[in-house]
């Protein structure tokens, strides 16, 4: 079983064991722990800090000059594969258009991802609660990003 699979079953346990359906993962940690779990190894303080850039890139936000809206400044680009991959960080207003264009593509594709199974587990759901009204959910987001993009600013709200 891999490793992942071994962390599953850790939970299962632990939701036999105490009952919880709603599960806190510190208190699963605790629980693994306690049964002999071996714990990882912290990240070092390099590591760290490569976190907290990586955060800090992908966090900034600046303001088109021209129609004053907000746009991500920095985006990854993944390189190589498997042990050897890395994760790089471009402007958006430095960037050429082959890189830009392999980090939006990435990016949307992680959305259509995250939109497929949305759906799967929705009508998962809906196949075990039959008599429930089923959730159904719009996967066309065009009109929701139009509706965001013409919405009042906060500020103009508040005046």
């Amino acid at each position: 079983m891999s490793k992942k699979g071994d962390m599953q079953r850790v939970i299962r346990e632990y939701k036999d064991r105490t009952g919880e359906r709603e599960v806190d993962m510190k208190k699963v940690a605790e629980f693994a722990e306690s049964i002999g779990w071996q714990m990882p190894r912290p990240p070092s303080a390099r590591e760290l800090l490569a976190r907290q850039l990586a955060d800090a890139a992908r966090e900034e936000i600046r303001y088109d000059g021209k129609t004053g809206r907000p746009y991500r400044a920095n985006h990854s680009i993944t390189q190589g594969y498997g042990p050897s991959q890395m994760h790089l960080w471009i402007d958006i207003d430095e960037a050429p258009r082959g890189p830009m264009l392999k980090s939006l593509v990435t990016r949307r594709e992680q959305m259509v991802g995250d939109g497929l199974q949305l759906t799967l587990d929705a009508d998962h759901w809906n196949s075990v609660h039959q008599d429930d009204e089923p959730i159904n959910l719009e996967m066309d987001f065009g009109p929701d990003i139009e509706w965001r993009k013409n919405a009042p600013d906060d500020d103009q709200e508040a005046a």
